[in-house]
């Protein structure tokens, strides 16, 4: 019987955090300065009225316990994990060692895992003790299943819910596309459980959402527009939220989303636990960690300065703008071999306009963007994952949380708007161990990237093309680009009709 089965924890895991998440109170600690930033009060919330839940599951196994501080290091070094924090439990090496439940450690293994991602094996012993947790991971990372699993032993230990309550669990996605695949492991791993999810975002009839939260259900992943509109529609409420989720919080300070987000955290008892993610590091999501988190243990996997998968050959070729279309179908000439192929661009108008050219070229494109209604978005990207139009144009609204298996090919058509942007757009090729490879077209209106693209090219280890040298060094770029990717493959050879 797994050690977090009963629904006994440790009273002491529970802290008084009145003036945690801007909520007010007078009292602060004397460590509160270090540990949390003030900020506004939204909303006072009466600690005395609400009812104790147990957040401390966490048991060392003797075989961590056992582990040397050598070992720690030894370990953390080789899997590039650095910590911060008071009291940080030791790494965990494989999946035996966090005496998850017996029915959660069927589905890891029906997953085909072999061991423990390096943010899964930090962050599992961290969220599991109840404390706060930031980590920061490149998406591809394992880090949803982080926070999944500690959320299952979670409800499980929770008082199981009435009518008119609402979820124990609220993960908050800034897509409907990475919301949806949260919703997709939250079942598969809380099934065995019996643990109800729903998944809550626009775009869609309201109907269907409306129903399961009516039914009661312990985890909801929401994007924050819509939420909103069911707790202002009473058709929710967040007073049983006790594990707090943001996920790829950067994302959603870059939507946007700053607004929403306080008025959520609003809603919230402030002694929850919360767990925040985020894959960069930028200032602005930094001040938001320090107004929702208390005393927080903080993982990094890698480094935090921006840098792309090692597992994807970066190719730049400096382009004109109306060289694109004739560079992309060479390229696609040279690359396609039936394998899936993603095309970024940067506006919804373009995305249709290069699907278009393409199929009647004769290519087997399809595009994704957010004025797609969600039925011909979901479409659109079950024929992509099951290949039946292996090439799908997007805009960013793909670049995060798209999890589609066995994407070979990721093509920069436009240059996004930021270094963070290309590199979770690549970074959708090269996941879970497998090689990738992205191309990227580069104009002359990009060469103030130059000089950081090349900064993460050459921390990757990839080539450098001369002409890129150049406009790093803030020279003017050659007045045609070189046709730099008509090597690196194969032709595509008979007929471009695909069935």
């Amino acid at each position: 019987m797994s050690r977090y089965d009963s629904r006994s924890g440790d009273p002491t895991s529970y802290r008084d955090r009145r003036s945690d998440s801007g909520f007010g109170g007078s009292v602060r600690s004397s460590s509160s300065k270090k540990d949390y930033d003030g900020g506004e009060s939204p909303k006072k919330f009466d600690l005395e009225g609400l009812s104790h839940f147990e957040k401390n599951f966490y048991v060392e196994s003797p075989t961590v316990a056992a582990m040397s501080e050598r070992d720690v290091e030894e370990y953390r070094l080789r899997r590039e994990i650095t910590v911060e924090g008071r009291d940080v439990p030791k790494p965990i090496k494989d999946f035996g060692d966090i005496g998850f439940p017996e029915y959660v450690l069927e589905e890891i293994s029906k997953a085909g895992f072999v061991e423990p991602t390096p943010i899964q094996a930090q962050g599992w012993p961290m969220a599991l003790k109840g404390r706060d947790l930031i980590g920061i991971a490149e998406t591809g990372s394992g880090k949803t299943l982080a926070y999944l699993l500690p959320a299952i032993v979670h409800v499980n230990a929770q008082p199981i819910l009435s009518p008119g309550d609402g979820p124990i669990v609220l993960v908050l996605a800034p897509t409907r596309e990475l919301a949806v695949q949260i919703q997709q492991e939250a079942t598969k791993f809380g099934a065995s459980s019996k643990i109800k999810s729903t998944c809550i975002y626009g775009g869609v009839p309201k109907g269907p959402q409306v129903r399961d939260l009516q039914k009661g259900v312990e985890i909801v992943i929401a994007t924050p527009g819509r939420l909103i509109d069911m707790m202002e529609s009473h058709h929710t409420n967040l007073r049983r939220v006790t594990y707090l989720v943001l996920d790829e919080a950067d994302r959603m300070l870059d939507m946007g989303f700053d607004p929403q987000i306080r008025k959520i955290v609003s809603q919230i008892r402030p002694d929850r636990q919360t767990l925040y993610w985020s894959a960069t590091w930028p200032k602005e999501v930094e001040q938001l960690s320090r107004q929702f988190l208390y005393n927080p243990y903080k993982v990094i996997i890698g480094s935090q300065d921006l840098k792309a998968n090692h597992a994807i050959r970066q190719h730049v070729d400096i382009v004109s703008e109306n060289q694109k279309y004739n560079k992309l179908v060479k390229l696609l000439e040279d690359i396609m071999d039936g394998s899936r192929i993603l095309i970024f661009m940067d506006t919804k108008k373009g995305c249709d306009q290069i699907t278009r050219q393409l199929r009647m070229d004769g290519w087997p494109a399809l595009s994704i963007h957010g004025d797609k209604s969600q039925a011909e978005r979901d479409w659109v990207l079950s024929e992509f994952k099951a290949g039946k139009s292996p090439i799908m144009t997007a805009t960013d609204v793909a670049a995060r949380g798209l999890d589609v298996k066995d994407v070979k090919y990721v093509i920069n058509y436009d240059f996004p708007g930021s270094l963070e942007d290309y590199v979770h757009r690549i970074g959708r090729t090269g996941r879970a161990g497998a090689k990738g490879t992205a191309y990227t077209f580069f104009t002359a209106a990009n060469a103030r990237f130059a000089k950081d693209l090349i900064n993460i090219l050459e921390e990757a280890g990839q080539k450098i093309s001369p002409e890129l040298a150049s406009m790093g060094r803030g020279a003017p770029p050659p007045l045609s680009g070189h046709g730099g990717f008509r090597d690196r493959g194969r032709g595509y050879g008979g007929s471009r009709t695909w069935s």
